[in-house]
Protein backbone atom coordinates (compact mmCIF):
# COMPACT_ATOMS: atom_id res chain seq x y z
CA UNK A 1 0.00 0.00 0.00
CA UNK A 2 2.98 2.36 1.03
CA UNK A 3 4.79 1.76 -2.10
CA UNK A 4 1.44 2.72 -4.29
CA UNK A 5 1.13 6.11 -2.36
CA UNK A 6 4.50 6.77 -3.26
CA UNK A 7 3.69 5.88 -6.90
CA UNK A 8 0.73 7.91 -7.17
CA UNK A 9 2.71 10.70 -5.18
CA UNK A 10 5.85 10.59 -7.79
CA UNK A 11 3.11 10.56 -10.97
CA UNK A 12 1.14 13.52 -9.33
CA UNK A 13 4.67 15.75 -9.03
CA UNK A 14 5.33 14.44 -12.45
CA UNK A 15 2.13 16.04 -13.90
CA UNK A 16 2.60 19.22 -12.18
CA UNK A 17 6.91 19.12 -13.68
CA UNK A 18 5.44 18.68 -17.53
CA UNK A 19 2.70 21.49 -16.80
CA UNK A 20 5.18 24.01 -16.20
CA UNK A 21 7.31 22.84 -18.69
CA UNK A 22 4.32 23.70 -21.33
CA UNK A 23 3.56 27.14 -19.49
CA UNK A 24 7.46 27.98 -19.76
CA UNK A 25 7.06 26.77 -24.02
CA UNK A 26 3.53 28.39 -24.34
CA UNK A 27 5.03 31.65 -22.97
CA UNK A 28 8.45 31.62 -25.17
CA UNK A 29 10.51 31.20 -22.13
CA UNK A 30 11.80 27.90 -23.93
CA UNK A 31 11.91 27.14 -27.01
CA UNK A 32 9.95 23.47 -28.31
CA UNK A 33 13.37 21.62 -28.59
CA UNK A 34 14.44 22.38 -25.11
CA UNK A 35 10.80 21.81 -23.79
CA UNK A 36 11.08 18.32 -25.45
CA UNK A 37 14.41 17.59 -23.92
CA UNK A 38 13.20 18.52 -20.32
CA UNK A 39 9.78 16.63 -21.05
CA UNK A 40 12.37 13.76 -21.14
CA UNK A 41 13.81 14.30 -17.95
CA UNK A 42 10.96 15.05 -15.78
CA UNK A 43 8.58 12.50 -17.02
CA UNK A 44 8.28 9.01 -15.35
CA UNK A 45 10.22 9.80 -12.14
CA UNK A 46 10.09 6.78 -10.24
CA UNK A 47 11.59 4.95 -13.28
CA UNK A 48 14.29 7.11 -13.45
CA UNK A 49 14.80 6.86 -9.64
CA UNK A 50 14.63 2.80 -9.85
CA UNK A 51 17.78 3.21 -12.37
CA UNK A 52 19.48 5.38 -9.74
CA UNK A 53 19.13 2.41 -7.47
CA UNK A 54 19.91 -0.19 -9.89
CA UNK A 55 23.56 1.83 -10.20
CA UNK A 56 24.58 2.13 -6.80
CA UNK A 57 23.39 -1.28 -6.21
CA UNK A 58 25.21 -2.23 -8.85
CA UNK A 59 28.16 -0.58 -7.65
CA UNK A 60 28.10 -1.18 -3.88
CA UNK A 61 25.72 -3.95 -3.07
CA UNK A 62 24.06 -3.78 -0.21
CA UNK A 63 23.87 -1.05 2.12
CA UNK A 64 25.91 -1.70 5.35
CA UNK A 65 23.73 0.52 7.64
CA UNK A 66 20.24 1.62 7.70
CA UNK A 67 19.00 4.16 4.86
CA UNK A 68 18.12 7.87 6.33
CA UNK A 69 16.50 10.67 5.38
CA UNK A 70 18.92 13.61 4.33
CA UNK A 71 18.52 17.26 5.05
CA UNK A 72 19.82 19.63 2.23
CA UNK A 73 19.30 22.66 4.15
CA UNK A 74 21.66 21.49 6.54
CA UNK A 75 23.57 19.19 5.08
CA UNK A 76 22.84 16.37 7.61
CA UNK A 77 21.05 13.22 7.90
CA UNK A 78 18.27 13.68 10.13
CA UNK A 79 17.96 10.00 12.61
CA UNK A 80 14.95 8.88 11.12
CA UNK A 81 15.27 5.27 9.18
CA UNK A 82 13.05 4.62 6.32
CA UNK A 83 11.99 1.44 4.71
CA UNK A 84 13.15 1.39 0.63
CA UNK A 85 9.45 1.41 0.04
CA UNK A 86 8.87 4.68 1.22
CA UNK A 87 11.58 6.11 -0.87
CA UNK A 88 10.80 8.56 -3.52
CA UNK A 89 11.83 10.72 -6.08
CA UNK A 90 10.76 14.19 -3.70
CA UNK A 91 12.92 13.27 -0.93
CA UNK A 92 16.70 13.53 -0.12
CA UNK A 93 18.45 10.04 1.56
CA UNK A 94 21.68 9.04 3.27
CA UNK A 95 23.07 5.70 3.13
CA UNK A 96 26.17 3.85 3.81
CA UNK A 97 28.11 1.54 1.53
CA UNK A 98 31.55 -0.43 1.43
CA UNK A 99 33.97 -0.34 -1.48
CA UNK A 100 34.89 -3.69 -1.83
CA UNK A 101 37.96 -2.79 -4.49
CA UNK A 102 38.87 -0.51 -2.19
CA UNK A 103 42.57 -0.53 -2.31
CA UNK A 104 43.43 1.09 0.60
CA UNK A 105 41.90 -1.63 2.71
CA UNK A 106 43.54 -1.89 6.07
CA UNK A 107 46.22 0.07 4.91
CA UNK A 108 45.64 2.59 7.87
CA UNK A 109 45.26 1.68 11.57
CA UNK A 110 46.86 2.34 14.54
CA UNK A 111 47.17 -0.26 17.28
CA UNK A 112 46.27 0.94 21.00
CA UNK A 113 45.83 -1.09 24.22
CA UNK A 114 44.83 -5.06 24.61
CA UNK A 115 45.17 -5.23 20.92
CA UNK A 116 42.56 -2.51 20.23
CA UNK A 117 42.97 -1.60 16.25
CA UNK A 118 41.52 1.68 15.23
CA UNK A 119 40.80 2.39 11.36
CA UNK A 120 42.77 5.48 10.59
CA UNK A 121 40.98 5.05 7.06
CA UNK A 122 38.26 3.29 6.06
CA UNK A 123 36.02 1.64 2.78
CA UNK A 124 33.18 2.79 3.75
CA UNK A 125 31.48 5.42 1.25
CA UNK A 126 28.56 8.02 2.30
CA UNK A 127 26.37 7.69 -0.59
CA UNK A 128 23.67 11.11 -0.74
CA UNK A 129 21.09 10.79 -2.79
CA UNK A 130 19.54 13.82 -4.01
CA UNK A 131 15.90 14.74 -4.85
CA UNK A 132 14.61 15.71 -8.09
CA UNK A 133 16.02 18.77 -9.17
CA UNK A 134 13.22 21.30 -8.60
CA UNK A 135 11.99 22.29 -12.23
CA UNK A 136 12.03 25.56 -11.54
CA UNK A 137 15.40 25.60 -10.65
CA UNK A 138 16.54 23.97 -13.68
CA UNK A 139 14.21 26.79 -15.76
CA UNK A 140 15.94 29.38 -14.33
CA UNK A 141 19.38 27.46 -15.09
CA UNK A 142 18.47 26.84 -18.60
CA UNK A 143 17.72 30.18 -19.36
CA UNK A 144 20.05 31.83 -17.49
CA UNK A 145 23.31 30.49 -16.44
CA UNK A 146 23.55 27.68 -19.15
CA UNK A 147 22.02 30.32 -21.54
CA UNK A 148 24.69 32.50 -20.91
CA UNK A 149 27.31 30.16 -21.28
CA UNK A 150 25.81 29.26 -24.75
CA UNK A 151 26.13 33.16 -25.96
CA UNK A 152 29.87 33.32 -24.92
CA UNK A 153 30.64 29.55 -26.61
CA UNK A 154 28.86 31.03 -29.95
CA UNK A 155 30.89 34.35 -29.97
CA UNK A 156 34.20 32.31 -29.47
CA UNK A 157 33.03 29.86 -32.46
CA UNK A 158 31.97 32.88 -34.54
CA UNK A 159 35.34 34.40 -33.58
CA UNK A 160 38.01 31.90 -34.23
CA UNK A 161 35.86 31.16 -37.68
CA UNK A 162 36.40 35.21 -38.86
CA UNK A 163 39.22 36.24 -37.31
CA UNK A 164 40.87 36.55 -40.48
CA UNK A 165 38.54 37.61 -42.38
CA UNK A 166 37.23 40.36 -40.35
CA UNK A 167 39.06 43.64 -38.77
CA UNK A 168 38.28 43.71 -34.98
CA UNK A 169 36.21 47.59 -34.99
CA UNK A 170 33.94 45.08 -37.57
CA UNK A 171 33.82 41.96 -35.30
CA UNK A 172 33.02 44.07 -32.10
CA UNK A 173 29.79 45.42 -33.89
CA UNK A 174 28.62 42.21 -35.30
CA UNK A 175 29.13 40.88 -32.25
CA UNK A 176 27.01 43.36 -30.39
CA UNK A 177 24.41 42.64 -32.64
CA UNK A 178 24.33 39.00 -31.92
CA UNK A 179 23.98 39.50 -28.30
CA UNK A 180 21.04 41.86 -28.32
CA UNK A 181 19.48 38.93 -30.60
CA UNK A 182 20.31 36.54 -28.26
CA UNK A 183 19.07 38.52 -25.68
CA UNK A 184 16.12 39.40 -27.11
CA UNK A 185 14.48 35.73 -27.14
CA UNK A 186 15.14 32.26 -26.06
CA UNK A 187 17.13 30.76 -29.37
CA UNK A 188 19.30 27.00 -29.08
CA UNK A 189 19.68 27.32 -33.25
CA UNK A 190 22.64 29.62 -32.91
CA UNK A 191 23.53 29.14 -36.87
CA UNK A 192 20.87 29.98 -37.85
CA UNK A 193 20.27 33.09 -35.89
CA UNK A 194 23.98 34.33 -36.48
CA UNK A 195 23.36 33.84 -40.58
CA UNK A 196 20.57 35.99 -39.98
CA UNK A 197 22.30 38.96 -38.41
CA UNK A 198 24.99 38.86 -40.70
CA UNK A 199 23.03 38.45 -43.84
CA UNK A 200 24.25 37.52 -47.29
CA UNK A 201 28.58 36.47 -47.25
CA UNK A 202 30.90 34.15 -48.98
CA UNK A 203 29.24 30.80 -48.98
CA UNK A 204 32.68 29.55 -48.02
CA UNK A 205 32.69 31.40 -45.19
CA UNK A 206 29.06 30.49 -44.25
CA UNK A 207 30.05 26.63 -44.50
CA UNK A 208 32.89 27.55 -41.81
CA UNK A 209 30.25 29.36 -39.74
CA UNK A 210 27.84 26.29 -39.52
CA UNK A 211 30.14 23.83 -39.08
CA UNK A 212 31.90 25.51 -36.26
CA UNK A 213 28.43 27.04 -34.86
CA UNK A 214 26.31 23.30 -34.81
CA UNK A 215 29.37 21.70 -32.53
CA UNK A 216 28.39 24.54 -29.78
CA UNK A 217 26.43 22.83 -26.65
CA UNK A 218 23.14 23.80 -26.38
CA UNK A 219 21.78 25.17 -22.82
CA UNK A 220 19.58 22.25 -21.89
CA UNK A 221 22.58 19.92 -22.37
CA UNK A 222 23.70 21.55 -19.76
CA UNK A 223 21.34 19.95 -17.23
CA UNK A 224 23.25 17.18 -15.76
CA UNK A 225 21.73 16.91 -12.35
CA UNK A 226 18.10 16.70 -12.34
CA UNK A 227 19.14 13.26 -10.97
CA UNK A 228 22.44 13.04 -8.83
CA UNK A 229 23.89 11.60 -6.22
CA UNK A 230 27.05 12.61 -4.30
CA UNK A 231 29.40 9.64 -2.71
CA UNK A 232 32.13 10.73 0.24
CA UNK A 233 35.17 8.80 0.36
CA UNK A 234 38.21 8.95 3.02
CA UNK A 235 40.44 8.88 0.24
CA UNK A 236 41.24 10.52 -3.11
CA UNK A 237 42.49 6.80 -4.57
CA UNK A 238 39.49 5.04 -3.30
CA UNK A 239 36.97 7.83 -5.54
CA UNK A 240 39.08 6.57 -8.11
CA UNK A 241 38.43 3.64 -8.13
CA UNK A 242 34.75 3.74 -8.10
CA UNK A 243 35.00 5.99 -10.95
CA UNK A 244 37.19 2.76 -12.87
CA UNK A 245 34.99 0.61 -11.57
CA UNK A 246 31.71 2.13 -13.28
CA UNK A 247 33.63 2.95 -16.75
CA UNK A 248 34.73 -1.52 -16.20
CA UNK A 249 31.00 -2.44 -15.27
CA UNK A 250 28.66 0.07 -17.30
CA UNK A 251 30.92 1.74 -19.57
CA UNK A 252 28.20 1.95 -22.09
CA UNK A 253 26.55 4.33 -19.72
CA UNK A 254 29.34 6.90 -18.76
CA UNK A 255 28.73 9.63 -20.78
CA UNK A 256 31.96 11.82 -19.44
CA UNK A 257 34.14 11.95 -16.56
CA UNK A 258 35.77 15.44 -15.08
CA UNK A 259 38.56 14.36 -12.48
CA UNK A 260 39.28 17.72 -10.75
CA UNK A 261 40.78 17.05 -7.58
CA UNK A 262 44.29 18.33 -9.02
CA UNK A 263 42.84 21.55 -10.18
CA UNK A 264 44.58 24.22 -8.76
CA UNK A 265 42.88 26.77 -11.35
CA UNK A 266 39.63 27.06 -10.22
CA UNK A 267 39.30 30.71 -8.87
CA UNK A 268 37.29 28.48 -5.97
CA UNK A 269 39.43 25.92 -5.59
CA UNK A 270 36.84 23.53 -5.48
CA UNK A 271 37.91 19.79 -6.05
CA UNK A 272 36.10 17.07 -6.81
CA UNK A 273 35.49 14.52 -9.71
CA UNK A 274 32.45 14.53 -11.31
CA UNK A 275 30.75 11.70 -13.54
CA UNK A 276 27.61 11.40 -15.97
CA UNK A 277 26.25 8.27 -16.59
CA UNK A 278 22.61 7.53 -18.69
CA UNK A 279 19.99 6.04 -16.45
CA UNK A 280 18.09 6.17 -19.40
CA UNK A 281 18.31 4.42 -23.21
CA UNK A 282 20.88 4.95 -25.89
CA UNK A 283 18.50 6.58 -27.72
CA UNK A 284 16.39 8.51 -25.20
CA UNK A 285 19.71 9.80 -22.61
CA UNK A 286 18.77 10.72 -19.38
CA UNK A 287 21.62 12.25 -17.40
CA UNK A 288 22.46 11.52 -13.88
CA UNK A 289 25.06 13.31 -12.03
CA UNK A 290 27.55 11.48 -9.52
CA UNK A 291 29.89 13.68 -7.61
CA UNK A 292 33.02 11.91 -5.40
CA UNK A 293 34.82 13.88 -2.75
CA UNK A 294 36.79 13.52 -0.10
CA UNK A 295 35.02 13.14 3.21
CA UNK A 296 37.66 15.95 5.29
CA UNK A 297 36.66 18.46 1.73
CA UNK A 298 33.18 18.37 2.06
CA UNK A 299 32.98 19.43 5.38
CA UNK A 300 34.15 22.40 4.26
CA UNK A 301 32.61 22.92 1.26
CA UNK A 302 29.18 22.36 3.30
CA UNK A 303 29.60 25.60 4.78
CA UNK A 304 30.28 27.70 1.82
CA UNK A 305 26.25 27.26 0.62
CA UNK A 306 25.65 31.17 2.05
CA UNK A 307 28.44 32.57 -0.53
CA UNK A 308 26.78 30.53 -3.08
CA UNK A 309 23.26 31.55 -2.64
CA UNK A 310 24.72 35.31 -2.46
CA UNK A 311 25.94 34.42 -6.00
CA UNK A 312 22.71 32.73 -7.48
CA UNK A 313 20.52 35.51 -6.04
CA UNK A 314 22.79 38.06 -8.28
CA UNK A 315 24.89 36.32 -11.21
CA UNK A 316 25.72 40.02 -12.28
CA UNK A 317 27.46 40.75 -8.81
CA UNK A 318 30.63 41.64 -8.44
CA UNK A 319 31.91 38.38 -6.68
CA UNK A 320 35.80 38.78 -7.00
CA UNK A 321 36.29 39.15 -3.51
CA UNK A 322 33.09 36.33 -2.44
CA UNK A 323 35.90 34.19 -5.03
CA UNK A 324 38.98 34.86 -3.02
CA UNK A 325 36.98 34.28 0.11
CA UNK A 326 36.15 30.86 -1.01
CA UNK A 327 39.52 29.75 -2.27
CA UNK A 328 40.84 30.69 0.86
CA UNK A 329 38.66 29.03 2.88
CA UNK A 330 38.57 25.99 0.51
CA UNK A 331 42.37 26.10 0.96
CA UNK A 332 41.65 25.45 4.82
CA UNK A 333 40.14 22.29 3.34
CA UNK A 334 42.95 21.39 1.47
CA UNK A 335 45.43 21.68 4.60
CA UNK A 336 42.94 19.77 6.72
CA UNK A 337 42.95 17.05 4.27
CA UNK A 338 46.51 16.53 3.95
CA UNK A 339 47.38 16.64 7.20
CA UNK A 340 45.68 13.33 7.18
CA UNK A 341 47.49 12.21 4.73
CA UNK A 342 50.71 12.78 6.25
CA UNK A 343 49.52 11.23 9.28
CA UNK A 344 48.66 7.88 6.79
CA UNK A 345 52.43 8.69 5.66
CA UNK A 346 53.86 8.47 8.97
CA UNK A 347 51.66 5.73 9.96
CA UNK A 348 53.17 3.62 6.37
CA UNK A 349 56.70 4.19 6.79
CA UNK A 350 57.53 1.21 9.15
CA UNK A 351 55.15 -1.38 7.70
CA UNK A 352 56.76 -0.66 4.32
CA UNK A 353 60.06 -0.24 5.45
CA UNK A 354 59.70 -4.24 6.94
CA UNK A 355 57.91 -5.46 3.75
CA UNK A 356 60.77 -4.51 2.27
CA UNK A 357 63.14 -6.09 4.52
CA UNK A 358 60.62 -8.97 4.66
CA UNK A 359 60.82 -9.40 0.55
CA UNK A 360 64.42 -8.84 0.43
CA UNK A 361 64.86 -12.92 -1.43
CA UNK A 362 62.74 -11.32 -4.36
CA UNK A 363 59.27 -12.59 -3.29
CA UNK A 364 56.30 -10.55 -4.21
CA UNK A 365 56.11 -7.68 -1.62
CA UNK A 366 52.91 -7.59 0.39
CA UNK A 367 52.53 -3.70 -0.73
CA UNK A 368 52.82 -5.03 -4.59
CA UNK A 369 50.10 -3.00 -6.40
CA UNK A 370 49.14 -0.53 -3.65
CA UNK A 371 48.60 2.52 -4.09
CA UNK A 372 47.23 1.37 -7.84
CA UNK A 373 48.06 2.48 -10.78
CA UNK A 374 45.37 4.61 -12.56
CA UNK A 375 44.83 6.91 -15.73
CA UNK A 376 43.82 9.74 -13.62
CA UNK A 377 46.97 10.60 -11.81
CA UNK A 378 49.56 13.36 -12.87
CA UNK A 379 51.39 13.30 -15.88
CA UNK A 380 53.92 10.58 -16.02
CA UNK A 381 56.55 12.82 -16.64
CA UNK A 382 55.79 15.13 -13.87
CA UNK A 383 56.34 11.79 -11.58
CA UNK A 384 59.39 10.32 -13.07
CA UNK A 385 60.87 13.94 -12.64
CA UNK A 386 59.99 14.04 -8.46
CA UNK A 387 61.46 10.73 -8.29
CA UNK A 388 64.63 11.58 -10.28
CA UNK A 389 64.92 14.37 -7.46
CA UNK A 390 64.08 12.22 -4.68
CA UNK A 391 66.15 9.94 -5.82
CA UNK A 392 69.09 12.37 -5.39
CA UNK A 393 68.29 13.71 -2.12
CA UNK A 394 68.17 10.08 -1.17
CA UNK A 395 71.46 9.80 -2.55
CA UNK A 396 73.10 12.68 -0.59
CA UNK A 397 70.96 11.42 2.59
CA UNK A 398 68.43 14.47 2.90
CA UNK A 399 65.97 11.82 3.50
CA UNK A 400 67.78 8.88 4.62
CA UNK A 401 65.67 6.03 7.25
CA UNK A 402 68.05 5.86 10.33
CA UNK A 403 66.01 3.29 12.58
CA UNK A 404 65.77 -0.02 10.75
CA UNK A 405 66.22 -3.24 12.32
CA UNK A 406 68.50 -3.94 10.03
CA UNK A 407 71.22 -1.62 7.56
CA UNK A 408 69.38 -0.78 4.29
CA UNK A 409 71.89 -0.35 0.90
CA UNK A 410 70.91 2.38 -0.82
CA UNK A 411 68.15 0.65 -2.95
CA UNK A 412 66.44 -0.39 -0.43
CA UNK A 413 66.31 2.93 0.69
CA UNK A 414 64.95 4.69 -2.55
CA UNK A 415 62.56 1.81 -2.92
CA UNK A 416 61.24 2.96 0.36
CA UNK A 417 60.88 6.88 -0.28
CA UNK A 418 59.91 5.93 -3.70
CA UNK A 419 56.84 3.87 -2.68
CA UNK A 420 55.97 6.31 0.04
CA UNK A 421 56.46 9.53 -2.84
CA UNK A 422 53.78 7.43 -5.23
CA UNK A 423 51.32 7.60 -2.31
CA UNK A 424 51.91 11.32 -1.65
CA UNK A 425 51.24 11.55 -5.13
CA UNK A 426 48.25 9.96 -5.65
CA UNK A 427 46.41 10.75 -2.43
CA UNK A 428 46.84 14.23 -1.66
CA UNK A 429 45.51 17.34 -2.67
CA UNK A 430 47.83 20.11 -4.43
CA UNK A 431 48.10 22.93 -3.23
CA UNK A 432 47.14 26.45 -4.75
CA UNK A 433 48.84 29.22 -2.68
CA UNK A 434 52.37 28.93 -2.27
CA UNK A 435 54.22 29.05 1.55
CA UNK A 436 50.92 26.50 2.74
CA UNK A 437 53.62 23.77 4.13
CA UNK A 438 52.68 21.40 6.87
CA UNK A 439 54.26 22.24 9.83
CA UNK A 440 57.07 19.33 11.74
CA UNK A 441 60.18 18.13 10.79
CA UNK A 442 59.86 14.37 11.35
CA UNK A 443 60.12 11.98 8.30
CA UNK A 444 57.04 11.82 7.01
CA UNK A 445 56.50 15.29 7.09
CA UNK A 446 59.40 16.44 5.33
CA UNK A 447 59.45 14.14 2.34
CA UNK A 448 55.73 15.16 2.45
CA UNK A 449 56.41 18.89 1.76
CA UNK A 450 58.91 17.86 -0.37
CA UNK A 451 56.82 16.24 -2.76
CA UNK A 452 54.22 18.87 -2.44
CA UNK A 453 56.58 21.77 -3.43
CA UNK A 454 57.68 19.97 -6.30
CA UNK A 455 54.30 19.42 -7.81
CA UNK A 456 53.41 23.08 -6.80
CA UNK A 457 57.02 24.20 -8.74
CA UNK A 458 55.65 22.24 -11.74
CA UNK A 459 52.07 23.67 -12.23
CA UNK A 460 53.77 27.57 -11.09
CA UNK A 461 56.96 27.27 -13.42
Amino acid sequence: MVAQDVNLLTADHDRHNLDIIDKARVAGRINDETAEYLVRLYTDGMRSYREVFHVLGKCFGAPKTAVTEYDPATDSSVNKPIKIADINPLSSYLVNHRLDADPMRNQFFTSGASHKIDLSVSSIVTVIVAAQKNIERALDKVTGKYYRFFIEDVIAALSSVMAESVSKKDFDEIEQRIRARFDSKYVTDAAKEVLSVLGQGDDALVVKIVRELDNVKKPYLYLNDVWRVKCLFDLIPQARTFIERLNIMMPERVLTVRDKFYDIGNPRNYRDSKVIINIGTPDYVIPMEIICQVRTFFEFERKTHDYYALIREDPNMENAKIEKELAEFMENGIREYNLMICRCLDDLFDRVGWNILYSRGGDVALFEGFPRECKLYYPASMMETILNKLDAAVKNEIFHITNSSSKLDLTQQIAIFRFMARFILVSALPRARAGTNIPGKDLATRLFNFVMNEVYRYYKK
